[in-house]
């Protein structure tokens, strides 16, 4: 009876009040004066306001404790985080409390939830009928979503959408502006990379792509620590090529995304030069390079880049940047890797950035018939477009790298440098359609039984996503693809090289790629496919993109397999004892062109912290709505939305990590020069931007967790 008397006098303090005063220590009542007292009292300093109801207790918080009323009567004090304020809603310390008391519960408080799924929150307030307003706030203390519940005979129940910072959601319940209670873990927020549209093809891409992944990647110990890595389909080894470009796909399941890039970094030789392939003890392979490549360097520092982007730690990215320095140093003035004259990189005759050269089979180093990986004297130097664009594309991601934990200044000049091989590589080699393949530095070699000219090779289809052309030339290259569409010829479009070299111009003592249309000497590569598919999503190109997307959905889902290459008859390209059916090469490619060019989402930062979000859903008219969620598990960055079109309207619910975003919503064929747009409700000027034949209405955010909505007549 005497407990029951003492929170019946609790409560009856709390319902007098009127207005809300801060108290001072002198103000406080029992039972929390008597655990300030023990816990310091005067040391403490005065509480932040009035007892409140959180997580179903009566709680008074102070700087640096907080004390909760127990049951018996008594209370206890709670030792408070340093960073305890950054994630309790300022609403939980700083509103008044209301005379009721609100308990908030959750079905789901056991289970972690997906981002903007409906969180069905329970709201009882004993003794009251009315309104209350329902907030939830994120792990980082954001408002992101709220409501009205009605209450009747004290129960009410309202649904919000999970959002924000991932971790653990509050739900406070508040009553004519008043603090009725708070609950500090409703749910907790995770997220996984998700995308759901309602196609079964493209719907089963995602898990039938990391499915495959798995199996290539590989991990063991070097030097004293484990690395882990994605290794070609067609060698069991960790190259620096194969792994980076994985990284448009594994960035979405993989958390360790650093190991086997400090691996590179440490094998570095003193002038700045690295290998394409790293030690594996195990196997007894000590990291070399193959003479002809001139790319590794550029690799590296867009490797070193995207684990930032998927990381976000800058004392990392620091880490690597004299590595960085170095190489670009060794890349850009080495006479072996440039050529002064033409201010660009050279590289032996090869095939794209394949690592055998023009000629027939030459001997090895240790007396064995071997395609052409050293240097020889015979060797045809030139400029091979690839090495070109890599390098501009690298240079500008360094930019950006000096920008964030560097020198600014050196920075620009990487700018410059990126912009003044494009325009050197522009006069040289752009033919109008698409960068031909090789610019030999003899002017009188010319390569045997083949138009040059006309030959197409895959690196034109890296260059649509390396950010380094103008519209115009992206959209040449596209179509230079799609007019090779010829399934009488080939199942699909995606040259390794279009057309390929006669029989024996590379000698490969007997392995795949002698002969026309074997591997990359014209062998149908699905990286190819995923870049150019990527690439037409972004120029103008939708149907296209997705139709390439479609037909790698159907190749999956008959064969349950994906080669590195095919022959154009549709036969899988068995390169040899090594090559397994799981090729995560081309996949990540295509994981890259669902998730960037289909639902587009790019991360322009780091996290997604400032992240551009363009749905091209209406490329295909039967699809009404989507789902789509992006996270890198190496950090906690992920951007999240739901799309839906109903009629003449277009919404979309977006919420993540992130500070920022910058919305391009895909207009539908239908809609006509006058369009609508509002954020949160409220009306904002659309910019339009015309892209082909296709349209978007653009806004940017300085904030996630809102709708945006778009209309036409």
């Amino acid at each position: 009876m005497k407990q029951l008397i003492a929170w019946f006098i609790v409560i009856f303090l709390l319902s007098s009040c009127n207005s809300f005063i801060p108290p001072s220590s002198d103000q406080l009542n029992e039972p929390f004066r008597s655990a300030w007292q023990a816990a310091g009292g005067a040391r403490i300093g005065p509480p932040l306001g009035e007892p409140r109801w959180v997580d179903n207790a009566l709680v008074q918080y102070f700087n640096t404790i907080k004390i909760v009323a127990l049951e018996n009567g008594g209370a206890v004090a709670e030792q408070l985080p340093a960073d305890w304020r950054a994630h309790t809603p300022a609403a939980v310390i700083d509103m008044p409390p209301a005379p009721q008391r609100a308990a908030l519960t959750s079905a789901l408080s056991a289970q972690p939830v997906q981002p903007l799924q409906p969180v069905a929150i329970t709201v009882q307030v004993p003794g009251y009928d009315g309104m209350v307003t329902v907030q939830l706030y994120d792990a980082a203390a954001n408002l992101v979503a709220q409501g009205t519940a009605l209450i009747v005979d004290g129960s009410g129940e309202i649904a919000l959408p999970a959002g924000g910072v991932l971790g653990p959601q509050w739900a406070v319940a508040l009553i004519d502006g008043q603090l009725a209670g708070a609950q500090s873990q409703i749910v907790t927020l995770d997220a996984q990379t998700t995308l759901v549209s309602g196609q079964g093809d493209i719907d089963s891409l995602y898990p039938r792509i990391r499915r495959l992944m798995a199996e290539a990647r590989v991990s063991y110990e070097l030097n004293g620590r484990f690395i882990s890595g994605y290794r070609s389909p067609d060698n069991p080894l960790l190259w620096l090529r194969d792994h980076v470009y994985q990284g448009r796909g594994f960035r979405y399941f993989e958390q360790d995304v650093t190991s086997l890039l400090d691996a590179f970094r440490d094998a570095q030789l003193p002038d700045g030069s690295l290998p394409d392939v790293i030690d594996y003890p195990e196997r007894y392979v000590k990291a070399f390079r193959k003479e002809v490549e001139s790319d590794v360097e550029f690799l590296y520092i867009q490797g070193v880049y995207e684990a930032w982007q998927m990381t976000g730690n800058d004392e990392w990215l620091r880490s690597h940047l004299p590595a960085l320095r170095r190489a670009v140093e060794y890349i850009t003035t080495n006479p072996l890797r440039w050529n002064a004259d033409r201010g660009l990189v050279r590289r032996p005759y090869t095939i794209d950035m394949w690592d055998f050269a023009y000629g027939p089979t030459t001997i090895s180093p240790d007396g064995k018939p071997a395609p052409r990986h050293w240097i020889e004297p015979d060797t045809i130097w030139g400029t091979f477009h690839g090495d070109n664009t890599g390098l501009a594309y690298a240079l500008f991601l360094l930019a950006r790298i000096e920008q964030r934990v560097g020198d600014p200044e050196r920075g620009e000049r990487y700018f410059r440098l990126s912009d003044e091989i494009m325009q050197r590589l522009n006069a040289l080699a752009w033919n109008g359609r698409f960068f031909t393949h090789f610019i030999p530095e003899d002017p009188t070699f010319t390569p045997t039984g083949v138009d040059a000219a006309e030959q197409l090779s895959l690196s034109n289809a890296y260059a649509l996503n390396r950010r380094v052309l103008s519209v115009g030339q992206a959209q040449a290259i596209v179509e230079s693809y799609y007019g090779r569409r010829d399934f009488s010829r080939s199942f699909a479009e995606w040259y390794s090289i279009d057309p390929p070299f006669p029989p024996g111009s590379f000698g490969m003592a007997g392995g795949k790629g002698e002969q026309p249309g074997e591997y990359v000497n014209g062998g149908i590569m699905p990286l190819v496919g995923g870049e150019l598919a990527r690439g037409a999503f972004t120029v103008g190109f939708e149907p296209y993109g997705l139709d390439i997307l479609r037909r790698y959905a159907n190749l999956l889902r008959l064969t349950n397999a994906s080669y590195l290459w095919y022959y154009p008859d549709g036969r899988p390209g068995i390169s040899g004892p090594d090559t397994i059916p799981t090729d995560g090469w081309g996949a990540s490619a295509m994981l890259g062109a669902l998730f960037e060019g289909l639902a587009g989402i790019t991360d322009e930062a780091s996290r997604y912290d400032d992240v551009i979000i363009s749905p091209r859903w209406p490329v295909e008219s039967a699809i009404m709505q989507a789902y789509v969620v992006a996270r890198y598990p190496a950090s906690d960055g992920y951007v999240a939305y739901r799309w839906h079109r109903d009629g003449q309207t277009l919404r979309l619910q977006v919420t993540g990590s992130g500070r920022m975003a910058y919305v391009r919503l895909m207009l539908p064929p239908e809609a006509g020069e006058e369009v609508t747009m509002a954020v949160a409700g409220q009306p904002v000027t659309p910019v339009i931007e015309k892209i082909g034949l296709s349209r978007y209405a653009g806004v940017a955010l300085d904030r996630l967790n809102v709708e945006v909505t778009l209309t036409w007549p």
